[in-house]
């Protein structure tokens, strides 16, 4: 591998593990101690990674999403899991809106086994694999691309969902928590998500539990903003606690 792909092979093996030692980043990549030492020196100036005891950990100020294509084959179960479930809270008749991302795709992926739903998304992924669903209705916001998510956003998008009227709303964040809600270190985001929480009857955050205890530096909204959350059972027990105690509904899915 060449520096960069190294680097990248490490910031995705840390969104799955969530910390590594150096002597298995040594290992896995089949470098010398100095080489991985040099690339997380680069990586921590990027603010991308802490380094630990022994190795290194993700940066919970999370400066960097990863791209489609990688997202998608991290904590696929648990996504896959938590798709199912959160399909089985539309109801017939329903206009639902998929945020752009990986665990929105697995509701997509039930949902286009029912009848008689107006799918409305941003997400280029969500809308080709419901293209050949004729009996589904389908939107897609159009706007500025985002190619590392196949998605679009920015204001044009935003414009779009404000002249709609969503029954429910699935979102999808790269990081949340009590303390900033939710959040994204990508601006041009962050118009799209809040236009859907002005327009939606009912907005549902559906995250596994590793995106949580990361900030962005854009502020999306207050986790009370929202109706309800679907994450999976690794979700610490404390904050599982502290969100039932707020004005939503925790759905805890079993993985």
């Amino acid at each position: 591998m060449i520096p960069l792909e190294r680097r990248d092979f490490i910031y995705r093996y840390l969104h799955e593990h969530r910390t590594v030692s150096i002597r298995t980043l040594v290992e896995l990549l089949n470098v010398s101690h100095m080489t991985v030492r040099r690339d997380i020196g680069i990586l921590e100036e990027e603010g991308k990674v802490i380094s630990i005891p022994g190795g290194i950990q993700l940066n919970d100020a999370l400066r960097q999403e990863l791209p489609w294509s990688d997202k998608a084959f991290i904590y696929h179960h648990h996504k896959r899991e938590i798709g199912k479930y959160s399909a089985s809270l539309v109801e017939d008749g329903q206009v639902v809106y998929l945020d752009a991302g990986t665990t929105t795709f697995e509701i997509a992926q039930v949902l286009a086994e029912r009848f008689n739903l107006t799918i409305v998304t941003n997400d280029f992924s969500i809308a080709q694999y419901l293209m050949d669903k004729p009996q589904l209705s389908l939107f897609h916001t159009g706007g500025q691309v985002d190619k590392r998510n196949y998605s679009c956003v920015g204001n044009s998008a935003a414009m779009v969902l404000r002249t709609l009227n969503v029954d429910i709303a699935f979102i999808s964040t790269s990081s949340w928590d009590l303390e900033h809600g939710i959040s994204t270190p990508h601006e041009e985001k962050v118009l799209v998500k809040q236009a859907v929480l002005e327009i939606a009857r009912r907005k549902i955050l559906v995250s596994d539990s590793s995106k949580y205890g990361k900030y962005g530096m854009f502020h999306v909204c207050l986790l009370s903003n929202l109706n309800d959350i679907v994450c999976d059972g690794q979700l610490p027990m404390p904050v599982q606690q502290k969100l039932h105690d707020l004005s939503l509904k925790l759905h805890i899915v079993t993985v």
